[in-house]
């Protein structure tokens, strides 16, 4: 299996999948179950399939995010709404959306949702705690719902060997954050500020990753882009597996890139935006 078919399903998934922290259907869906606030919406809802768990499996899971960012929203975010009413809810206001910018979506995803669903079986979950969560809910029957939390499952398997990764390599989720701004992913105080951190915090960070000649000042050095391609691809090798599973993946892929061009086209998701998902081409 190409390692490049990951890279080719995450740019096709993640539209699909990210509407859920940018439209306002979501958001909306969010605050009604009773999360008060972006921050609370965001780590509730994507939490959700762990259970009511505390600040600290939030943290280890999501790696980038400010720890007091993170304790600001959990444990409390269970204390407005239960794990189990906020995964009611998630998925159809996805839904939702994803009929409004794709009209025809319903006819591709009763195709592919039996071979995403393959897709998504044949995925190991060791050491994935986000996609294992994600992996064990039950299906549900609406078909764009379910592309949806399967679109969900895949982003969040290949999320999870990217942060393995990471770790492996010794950055923190600080740093981790400076490194993929400084080579040109995403501006700096834009990311900064989507994921917390101080000034003084990224500074510092930015002065760690000097000393292992990473940076230099606010860029990469040749060192600093050869490990963020590296890991990048390695990510792609760890993903690529479970798509063994299909006859053929890049008719899947055909399927729904114009569905997620749609979405990546709607104006609902920045770009710039912090993960990293790149403008379609025009």
């Amino acid at each position: 299996m190409d390692a490049s078919i990951a890279r080719d399903f995450w740019t096709t998934l993640e539209p699909l999948h990210v509407v859920t922290y940018f439209s306002p259907e979501c958001l909306e869906a969010n605050k009604r179950v009773g999360l008060k606030g972006y921050w609370m919406g965001y780590f509730g809802s994507r939490g959700a399939p762990l259970g009511p768990v505390p600040a600290g499996v939030i943290e280890a899971s999501f790696y980038g995010f400010r720890p007091a960012l993170v304790r600001r929203a959990v444990p409390d975010a269970w204390r407005f709404a239960s794990p189990d009413t906020i995964l009611k809810t998630r998925g159809p206001a996805a839904a939702q959306v994803l009929r409004r910018l794709a009209p025809t979506i319903d006819a591709a995803a009763a195709t592919a949702v039996p071979q995403l669903r393959a897709v998504v079986e044949a995925a190991d979950g060791s050491g994935r705690v986000l996609f294992s969560a994600n992996r064990d809910l039950t299906l549900p029957e609406d078909p764009v719902e379910a592309l949806w939390q399967l679109a969900t499952a895949l982003r969040e398997h290949r999320g999870d060997g990217h942060l393995a990764l990471l770790a492996a390599e010794g950055l923190t989720g600080l740093e981790a954050n400076v490194l993929a701004s400084a080579v040109g992913k995403v501006p700096a105080d834009y990311l900064r500020q989507s994921r917390g951190w101080s000034q003084d915090e990224w500074d510092d960070a930015t002065t760690t990753l000097a000393t292992r000649g990473l940076v230099t000042g606010d860029k990469a050095t040749e060192a600093g882009q050869n490990l963020k391609a590296d890991i990048e691809g390695r990510t792609n090798t760890l993903a690529a597996s479970p798509y063994g599973a299909l006859d053929d993946p890049q008719a899947l892929h055909r399927l729904l890139a114009p569905f997620a061009r749609a979405v990546a086209t709607s104006n609902e998701i920045p770009f710039p935006n912090p993960v990293g998902l790149p403008r379609p081409p025009a």
